[in-house]
């Protein structure tokens, strides 16, 4: 795949990266020998860059992540993971992380929030530590809604003399929200925002995020393209999910307008969700979760080829118009058969 170059640094990434949060067991359990061979097929397929953090499984992602990419040649792996998240000795465990972190592993350690400088420089050694590697290309502040002026005033400095010193490639933030994105971009020196769900074929929300983010020379990477499921399958069903919750009716009857467009033009809907994001000049790629060989082999080619310019003249049309336009040309086909193509 041909890499891009994240901002004004050195570091390059794939435009489909792997998000490594299903390999730390998210949500039900991997064993080793699956984790190995999807990570294997998405190097096959191309893809470079690899995306993790503490939070996922507690630490398992980054351990299973470092152990699959130990023998391959280190100037040709993007590899990124994130502080703010310290893990610790849990006091009292209850023998699972489901009910309290979403994993499946058991929840001998327990996450702090700490977007300190003392917390990052921590996190790093740790995540280091776990991927068997002395430099991280991209660190990304994780999730600091509720810690913004300690992640500005420490985590963002503390991460900028970790790039000054080469033990890190880049400064990033990765977040849901698109004004504290904003608030990164305009005050601090980061050099790539990742924002997971607000940049895709059903939600445009961070269009003023790019906007910016373009003007300054700040790259984006683009997470969730699916959407929590919405957009992963070729025609989304009644119990599909956007942002981790059932999908309202009039997004659900626009999706399946949006998938009827694909299908006309001889391909899915999934296709456009990894697509559409690479199509705004600030995104230097996308990452999206997989948990199989097949998801990563679905994406890559979606991912390498586009969709003809009047089939993006079709779905801007249904994207952007009133909620009633997405019950133009729908149709019913129950012949149809559904896969979920990754998350």
């Amino acid at each position: 795949m041909n890499a891009r170059t994240i901002g004004r640094t050195q570091v390059r990434v794939s435009p489909l990266g792997f998000g490594a949060a299903p390999l730390g067991n998210l949500h039900r359990a991997v064993d080793d020998g699956a984790a190995l061979t999807t990570i294997d097929a998405a190097w096959a397929e191309g893809v470079r860059h690899f995306d993790t953090a503490p939070h996922y499984g507690l630490g398992l992602s980054e351990r299973r992540l470092g152990r699959a990419l130990a023998h391959r040649p280190r100037e040709e792996v993007t590899l990124s993971t994130k502080v703010g998240r310290l893990l610790e000795p849990h006091p009292h465990p209850t023998g699972s992380d489901l009910p309290a972190g979403g994993f499946a592993v058991p929840d001998t350690l327990i996450r702090r929030p700490d977007y300190s400088r003392d917390g990052v420089l921590r996190s790093l050694e740790a995540s280091r530590a776990r991927l068997g590697l002395d430099r991280i290309d991209i660190a990304y502040i994780h999730d600091p809604d509720e810690h913004m002026d300690t992640a500005v005033a420490q985590a963002v400095p503390a991460l900028t003399e970790l790039r000054r010193q080469g033990v890190i490639g880049a400064v990033g933030v990765g977040m849901n929200a698109v004004a504290p994105l904003m608030r990164f971009v305009t005050e601090t020196d980061v050099d790539v925002v990742m924002v997971a769900g607000r940049w895709t074929l059903a939600d445009r929300t961070a269009l003023p995020l790019l906007t910016e983010c373009a003007r300054r020379g700040v790259s984006v990477v683009a997470a969730a393209p699916f959407n929590s499921g919405l957009l992963s399958d070729p025609d989304p069903s009644d119990g599909a999910y956007f942002d981790y919750r059932p999908a309202p009716p009039d997004l659900l009857a626009r999706a399946r307008a949006l998938a009827h467009v694909c299908r006309r033009h001889a391909t899915v809907l999934p296709h456009a969700a990894v697509r559409f994001p690479l199509r705004h000049p600030a995104v230097a790629g996308v990452v999206a979760g997989f948990r199989t060989p097949q998801e990563v082999r679905s994406a890559a080619r979606w991912a390498a080829h586009d969709l003809p310019s009047r089939a993006w003249e079709e779905l801007e049309t249904i994207a952007a118009g009133p909620p009633e336009s997405a019950t133009v040309h729908t149709g019913a086909d129950p012949s149809r058969q559904r896969r979920k193509h990754g998350r």
